[in-house]
This record gives C-alpha cells, sequence and structure tokens, in this order.
C-alpha cells in the first residue's frame, strides 16, 4: 500500500445553526462527516463533533485541517486551522466536486441562503441574503413546529400540494400570519405548506438571484436542498434542474476539506489534535 493512502484532510464548516466536519482522502473523496447543532455554543459542538469523528479517524492520519463559516476564526484559533477560506469559495469547490461544469450554485443554510454564479471553474459574481432569516432552515425548521410536524413531514406534504396558497414571504412575521390565516379558514396542511415553499423560493429570486443570471448545471447546496418542497419550488419557479450531492448539508466543510487537500503547504500541519478541547481544559 503507498504510504499517502491512508492519508485525509478535514474541514470545518461552523454556522450559528449547526458545525459540520468532512473528512476527503488524498483523491479527494468524502470518508466520514457529521453534522450537529451549535445551539449557542460552538466550541461545546465542535468538541462533539471531533469526538464522532475521531471513531473513525485516528489523528495521525490528517494531513490539514481547514475551517470556514461564520465562526472560521474561533475555529482556527481552536483547533490551530492550515487554511482559513471564506463559505462562498467552499461552497463552490463542493459544487464543483459534483459536477465540473456547474454554473450555478444555490446554497440555503440555517440563517443565510446564497447564489454562487461559476464560469469556467471560477467564481464570477455572488449574492446572499443574511438580512431576514425568512427562506432558511431554521425558519422553515420553526414554521413546521408551530404546524406540529417534521421536517421531513414538511418536506413529503409539499410533494403533495395540488392548490397551493399564496403567502408573503419578504418577512418572517408577514409569512407566519398569512399561514395562520390560511389555516383558520380551512386550507390543507399540504398546500399551506407548498405555498411556503413557493414564496421561499419567490423571496429567493428577488432578494438574490435579482438581476442574474441563473444556468445550467444548477448544484444545490446546504441543508434546505433536503427539502422536496423546496426542490419542485425551484424546478417550477425558475424552470431549472437541480442537481443535489448525497450530503448536502456538508459541502461549506467537503469544500474546505478539497481546499486543504489542494493548497496546503508540505509539512506537518497545526491541528493540535483531537484532545484539544477537552472540557478539562
Amino acid at each position: 500500500m503507498n504510504v499517502t493512502d491512508n492519508i485525509t484532510y478535514m474541514g470545518v464548516d461552523i454556522g450559528s445553526v449547526s458545525t459540520k466536519l468532512a473528512i476527503v482522502d488524498n483523491q479527494g473523496h468524502m470518508k466520514a462527516g457529521c453534522c450537529l447543532p451549535t445551539a449557542g455554543n460552538p466550541t461545546k459542538a465542535l468538541k462533539e463533533a471531533l469526538d464522532q469523528i475521531r471513531t473513525v479517524l485516528p489523528s495521525d492520519k490528517l494531513a490539514g485541517v481547514a475551517v470556514t463559516g461564520s465562526g472560521r476564526k474561533l475555529a482556527s484559533e481552536l483547533l490551530g486551522a492550515d487554511i482559513i477560506k471564506n463559505e462562498i469559495t467552499c461552497q463552490a469547490i463542493a459544487a464543483l466536486r459534483t459536477d465540473r461544469n456547474v454554473q450555478t450554485v444555490v446554497e440555503i443554510g440555517g440563517q443565510d441562503s446564497k447564489l454562487i454564479i461559476i464560469r469556467n471553474g471560477l467564481v464570477a459574481d455572488f449574492g446572499m441574503n443574511t438580512v431576514c432569516a425568512a427562506g432558511t432552515g431554521s425558519f422553515l425548521d420553526h414554521q413546521a413546529s408551530r404546524l406540529g410536524i417534521s421536517l421531513e413531514d414538511m418536506s413529503q406534504l409539499a410533494e403533495k400540494s395540488l392548490n397551493p396558497v399564496t403567502i408573503n414571504a419578504t418577512c418572517t412575521v408577514f409569512a407566519e400570519s398569512d399561514m395562520i390565516t390560511h389555516q383558520q379558514t380551512g386550507f390543507g396542511c399540504e398546500d399551506i405548506v407548498y405555498g411556503l415553499c413557493k414564496a421561499l423560493v419567490a423571496n429567493f429570486r428577488r432578494s438574490v438571484i435579482q438581476s442574474r443570471m441563473v444556468r445550467e448545471p444548477v448544484v444545490f447546496q446546504g441543508g434546505v436542498a433536503r427539502n422536496k418542497g423546496i426542490q419542485r419550488a425551484f424546478r417550477e419557479e425558475l424552470g431549472i434542474d437541480l442537481l443535489i450531492p448525497d450530503h448536502p448539508e456538508l459541502t461549506g466543510a467537503v469544500g474546505a476539506a478539497l481546499l486543504c487537500l489542494a493548497e496546503k503547504n508540505p509539512g506537518e500541519s497545526r491541528f493540535k489534535g483531537f484532545n484539544c478541547l477537552s472540557l478539562n481544559r
């Protein structure tokens, strides 16, 4: 066996809603990953994620660590990261791994949403919506809880809708008010849920896509990409096909790991080890 066969790289993506880790081998194939709630304590979430990963990967097999996400500076200090990258770059790299001809990336996470335009394998433009939570994973989670259903139920119900209601999703307050009104007037849950999905996609088009040209192939990333109602709404509202990775919630971490594989200088990693976040410290 070649001595480089077991060499791996770790990507860490810390967001305000979730903390993700991904391990890739020296060929860029994902070997392991996990996603845990950040729950207001990124240090604890990161430690728990490391504890999960260490069961399948001894630290002496790691050749490098890269971090991204809103908590990347904190993660770099805690872990001893070799590379720090922004979320746009990491999401773009992950999408190129899914399809090297990708032209557009839609990424919807827990607290923000992004559109990334890729031309000739490089980021040409991007847009983000970080002002309002409407259209993000946390908003969908909240509405599912309010309706007394799981996110999985929400996804399945939206596929069954035949007469979706109209919802104003420019603001979380307006959207919730419309949903309550539709419930009180007797609309079915499936039509309310899919109406919400359509409204969120319309809001994404207005506030994030704006005048940008969306070309196929389009890769849909982030945890919300698992929602079949949102998938359906994008296909119907924008008339596009979507490519969805096997683990869309991990793409930021995967992109960071791939960048570490490509860019880390030879030599020992700065990674402090899997015990660096022991609760006894």
